[in-house]
Protein backbone atom coordinates (compact mmCIF):
# COMPACT_ATOMS: atom_id res chain seq x y z
CA UNK A 1 0.00 0.00 0.00
CA UNK A 2 1.19 3.30 -0.56
CA UNK A 3 0.09 6.70 1.41
CA UNK A 4 0.55 9.43 -1.52
CA UNK A 5 -2.25 10.82 -2.58
CA UNK A 6 -4.35 10.01 -5.49
CA UNK A 7 -3.58 12.02 -8.29
CA UNK A 8 -6.67 14.07 -10.33
CA UNK A 9 -6.26 15.29 -13.95
CA UNK A 10 -6.07 18.60 -14.16
CA UNK A 11 -9.02 20.09 -16.17
CA UNK A 12 -8.38 23.75 -18.19
CA UNK A 13 -11.00 25.66 -19.27
CA UNK A 14 -10.49 27.76 -22.47
CA UNK A 15 -10.88 31.17 -21.84
CA UNK A 16 -14.89 32.62 -23.62
CA UNK A 17 -14.90 36.21 -24.89
CA UNK A 18 -17.81 37.94 -23.54
CA UNK A 19 -21.03 38.02 -25.46
CA UNK A 20 -21.76 40.47 -28.07
CA UNK A 21 -24.78 42.90 -28.13
CA UNK A 22 -27.76 41.90 -30.37
CA UNK A 23 -26.77 44.87 -33.36
CA UNK A 24 -23.25 43.01 -33.20
CA UNK A 25 -24.65 39.72 -33.79
CA UNK A 26 -27.30 41.35 -36.32
CA UNK A 27 -24.06 43.20 -38.18
CA UNK A 28 -22.57 39.48 -38.49
CA UNK A 29 -25.57 37.64 -39.45
CA UNK A 30 -25.41 39.85 -42.99
CA UNK A 31 -26.22 37.30 -46.13
CA UNK A 32 -24.39 36.84 -49.18
CA UNK A 33 -25.63 39.10 -52.14
CA UNK A 34 -24.69 36.31 -54.59
CA UNK A 35 -27.24 34.49 -56.16
CA UNK A 36 -27.46 31.02 -54.99
CA UNK A 37 -25.05 31.66 -52.08
CA UNK A 38 -26.35 30.58 -48.40
CA UNK A 39 -23.29 31.03 -46.50
CA UNK A 40 -22.83 34.02 -44.56
CA UNK A 41 -19.96 36.78 -44.79
CA UNK A 42 -17.35 36.30 -42.22
CA UNK A 43 -16.17 39.21 -39.93
CA UNK A 44 -13.34 39.54 -37.69
CA UNK A 45 -13.43 41.09 -34.55
CA UNK A 46 -10.43 41.88 -32.06
CA UNK A 47 -10.78 41.25 -28.73
CA UNK A 48 -8.51 41.54 -25.51
CA UNK A 49 -8.45 38.91 -22.95
CA UNK A 50 -11.46 39.64 -21.75
CA UNK A 51 -13.44 39.84 -25.02
CA UNK A 52 -13.86 43.43 -24.46
CA UNK A 53 -13.46 45.14 -27.83
CA UNK A 54 -10.13 46.99 -28.93
CA UNK A 55 -11.52 49.89 -30.42
CA UNK A 56 -13.75 52.62 -29.18
CA UNK A 57 -15.86 55.23 -31.19
CA UNK A 58 -15.05 58.61 -29.59
CA UNK A 59 -17.90 61.50 -30.99
CA UNK A 60 -17.02 64.52 -30.47
CA UNK A 61 -19.72 67.50 -30.18
CA UNK A 62 -19.49 71.21 -32.03
CA UNK A 63 -17.10 72.99 -30.71
CA UNK A 64 -15.74 70.38 -28.77
CA UNK A 65 -11.55 70.30 -29.17
CA UNK A 66 -10.21 66.43 -28.74
CA UNK A 67 -7.24 65.95 -26.13
CA UNK A 68 -3.93 65.64 -27.80
CA UNK A 69 -0.82 63.92 -25.06
CA UNK A 70 1.67 67.28 -24.52
CA UNK A 71 4.27 64.88 -26.14
CA UNK A 72 2.46 65.10 -29.72
CA UNK A 73 2.17 68.95 -29.61
CA UNK A 74 5.39 69.08 -28.59
CA UNK A 75 6.91 66.63 -31.54
CA UNK A 76 4.65 68.96 -33.95
CA UNK A 77 5.97 72.54 -32.61
CA UNK A 78 9.44 70.62 -32.96
CA UNK A 79 8.99 69.56 -36.16
CA UNK A 80 7.38 73.48 -37.59
CA UNK A 81 10.28 75.13 -35.96
CA UNK A 82 12.72 72.73 -38.18
CA UNK A 83 10.82 73.54 -41.08
CA UNK A 84 10.84 77.31 -41.25
CA UNK A 85 14.09 77.16 -39.91
CA UNK A 86 17.60 78.02 -42.12
CA UNK A 87 19.11 75.00 -44.19
CA UNK A 88 21.43 73.98 -40.95
CA UNK A 89 19.64 73.03 -38.13
CA UNK A 90 20.98 74.77 -35.02
CA UNK A 91 19.94 73.91 -31.41
CA UNK A 92 21.45 73.79 -27.95
CA UNK A 93 21.69 71.37 -25.46
CA UNK A 94 23.16 71.24 -21.59
CA UNK A 95 26.23 68.95 -21.13
CA UNK A 96 29.42 68.73 -18.82
CA UNK A 97 32.54 70.29 -20.41
CA UNK A 98 36.46 69.77 -18.99
CA UNK A 99 37.74 72.85 -17.52
CA UNK A 100 40.96 71.58 -18.38
CA UNK A 101 43.01 70.58 -21.58
CA UNK A 102 42.98 66.90 -22.22
CA UNK A 103 46.14 65.35 -20.25
CA UNK A 104 47.20 63.54 -23.50
CA UNK A 105 47.50 66.79 -25.72
CA UNK A 106 49.73 68.36 -23.49
CA UNK A 107 53.29 68.46 -23.97
CA UNK A 108 54.17 67.11 -20.20
CA UNK A 109 51.75 64.04 -20.34
CA UNK A 110 54.87 61.80 -20.62
CA UNK A 111 56.98 63.60 -17.97
CA UNK A 112 53.28 63.80 -15.21
CA UNK A 113 52.92 59.86 -15.56
CA UNK A 114 57.21 59.47 -15.06
CA UNK A 115 56.41 61.69 -11.96
CA UNK A 116 53.15 60.56 -10.59
CA UNK A 117 53.23 56.80 -11.89
CA UNK A 118 49.49 57.41 -12.80
CA UNK A 119 48.01 60.07 -14.95
CA UNK A 120 44.36 60.71 -16.74
CA UNK A 121 44.27 60.40 -20.75
CA UNK A 122 41.33 61.48 -21.73
CA UNK A 123 37.83 62.23 -20.40
CA UNK A 124 34.32 62.69 -22.28
CA UNK A 125 31.10 63.47 -21.32
CA UNK A 126 27.13 62.10 -22.51
CA UNK A 127 23.80 62.59 -20.96
CA UNK A 128 24.66 58.96 -19.46
CA UNK A 129 27.81 60.18 -17.36
CA UNK A 130 31.46 60.39 -17.67
CA UNK A 131 33.85 57.62 -19.60
CA UNK A 132 37.55 57.81 -19.87
CA UNK A 133 40.98 56.67 -19.49
CA UNK A 134 43.58 56.40 -16.85
CA UNK A 135 47.31 55.72 -18.13
CA UNK A 136 50.03 54.20 -15.32
CA UNK A 137 53.47 52.57 -14.92
CA UNK A 138 53.40 48.43 -14.81
CA UNK A 139 55.18 48.70 -11.27
CA UNK A 140 53.87 45.56 -10.81
CA UNK A 141 51.20 42.37 -11.97
CA UNK A 142 48.47 43.21 -9.38
CA UNK A 143 47.70 46.77 -9.48
CA UNK A 144 44.16 48.76 -8.26
CA UNK A 145 43.17 51.49 -10.47
CA UNK A 146 40.01 53.80 -9.38
CA UNK A 147 37.98 57.25 -9.65
CA UNK A 148 37.07 59.33 -6.49
CA UNK A 149 34.58 61.98 -7.38
CA UNK A 150 32.28 64.04 -5.94
CA UNK A 151 28.90 66.15 -6.97
CA UNK A 152 28.68 68.74 -4.12
CA UNK A 153 32.41 70.04 -3.46
CA UNK A 154 33.46 66.99 -1.55
CA UNK A 155 31.02 67.25 0.93
CA UNK A 156 30.18 63.39 0.16
CA UNK A 157 31.77 61.46 -2.34
CA UNK A 158 32.03 58.33 -4.68
CA UNK A 159 34.84 56.10 -5.63
CA UNK A 160 34.58 53.63 -8.81
CA UNK A 161 36.80 51.37 -9.80
CA UNK A 162 38.59 51.24 -13.45
CA UNK A 163 38.84 47.85 -15.15
CA UNK A 164 42.29 47.06 -17.31
CA UNK A 165 42.10 47.50 -21.58
CA UNK A 166 45.21 47.32 -23.00
CA UNK A 167 49.23 47.79 -22.33
CA UNK A 168 51.50 49.90 -24.74
CA UNK A 169 54.99 50.45 -24.57
CA UNK A 170 55.92 54.49 -22.97
CA UNK A 171 56.66 57.05 -24.82
CA UNK A 172 60.27 57.58 -23.05
CA UNK A 173 60.91 53.52 -24.08
CA UNK A 174 61.97 52.69 -20.50
CA UNK A 175 58.96 50.61 -20.20
CA UNK A 176 55.53 49.95 -20.23
CA UNK A 177 52.26 51.28 -19.25
CA UNK A 178 48.71 50.11 -18.59
CA UNK A 179 45.74 51.70 -20.19
CA UNK A 180 42.35 51.53 -17.67
CA UNK A 181 39.33 52.73 -18.69
CA UNK A 182 36.38 54.19 -16.34
CA UNK A 183 32.43 55.49 -16.00
CA UNK A 184 31.10 57.83 -13.94
CA UNK A 185 27.06 57.76 -13.60
CA UNK A 186 25.76 60.87 -13.89
CA UNK A 187 22.38 61.72 -12.13
CA UNK A 188 19.99 63.83 -14.63
CA UNK A 189 19.30 67.02 -12.13
CA UNK A 190 23.53 67.17 -12.35
CA UNK A 191 22.84 68.49 -16.03
CA UNK A 192 21.78 71.80 -15.05
CA UNK A 193 23.59 75.03 -15.97
CA UNK A 194 26.55 75.77 -13.30
CA UNK A 195 26.54 71.87 -11.74
CA UNK A 196 30.31 70.93 -11.32
CA UNK A 197 31.49 66.72 -10.79
CA UNK A 198 35.03 66.94 -9.55
CA UNK A 199 37.51 63.69 -9.59
CA UNK A 200 40.69 62.22 -9.07
CA UNK A 201 42.24 59.17 -10.26
CA UNK A 202 43.95 56.78 -7.56
CA UNK A 203 46.43 53.94 -8.20
CA UNK A 204 47.59 51.37 -5.65
CA UNK A 205 50.15 48.86 -5.91
CA UNK A 206 53.07 47.00 -4.13
CA UNK A 207 51.44 48.96 -0.88
CA UNK A 208 52.33 52.04 -2.07
CA UNK A 209 49.09 54.88 -3.09
CA UNK A 210 50.01 57.29 -6.02
CA UNK A 211 47.16 60.25 -7.25
CA UNK A 212 46.41 62.14 -10.36
CA UNK A 213 44.61 65.36 -8.87
CA UNK A 214 45.74 67.84 -11.66
CA UNK A 215 48.28 69.30 -9.45
CA UNK A 216 46.26 69.71 -6.55
CA UNK A 217 43.16 71.63 -8.27
CA UNK A 218 41.55 68.24 -9.27
CA UNK A 219 39.32 67.29 -12.82
CA UNK A 220 36.34 69.65 -12.94
CA UNK A 221 33.79 70.01 -15.16
CA UNK A 222 31.03 72.38 -15.22
CA UNK A 223 27.18 71.60 -17.44
CA UNK A 224 27.16 74.33 -19.95
CA UNK A 225 25.10 75.17 -22.83
CA UNK A 226 26.88 73.61 -25.96
CA UNK A 227 25.94 74.79 -29.29
CA UNK A 228 24.96 72.29 -32.30
CA UNK A 229 24.76 72.12 -35.79
CA UNK A 230 22.64 69.61 -38.07
CA UNK A 231 22.61 69.88 -41.83
CA UNK A 232 18.75 70.25 -42.65
CA UNK A 233 18.52 66.06 -44.19
CA UNK A 234 18.84 65.39 -40.72
CA UNK A 235 15.88 66.48 -39.74
CA UNK A 236 14.23 63.02 -39.50
CA UNK A 237 16.90 61.58 -37.60
CA UNK A 238 16.75 64.32 -35.50
CA UNK A 239 12.79 64.65 -34.84
CA UNK A 240 13.82 60.59 -34.10
CA UNK A 241 16.22 61.16 -31.59
CA UNK A 242 14.11 63.31 -29.55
Amino acid sequence: SSCDPVLRPIIRRRARSLPTSPERRKRAAVQCEVPGCQSRMNRVRFADALGLELTEVKVFQTGEDPSIPLHVLSRLSINSDLWHSSSDLEFTMQCLVPDFQQPADCMDFSSRLQEQQVCLERVTSSDLGLSGTIQVRNVAFEKQVSVRYTFNQWRSLHEVCARWHSSIPEKSGQGQVDVFTFFLPVPPFLLQLCSVVQFAARYRVNGWEYWDNNRGKNYTLTCRTHPLKMPRECEESWIHFI
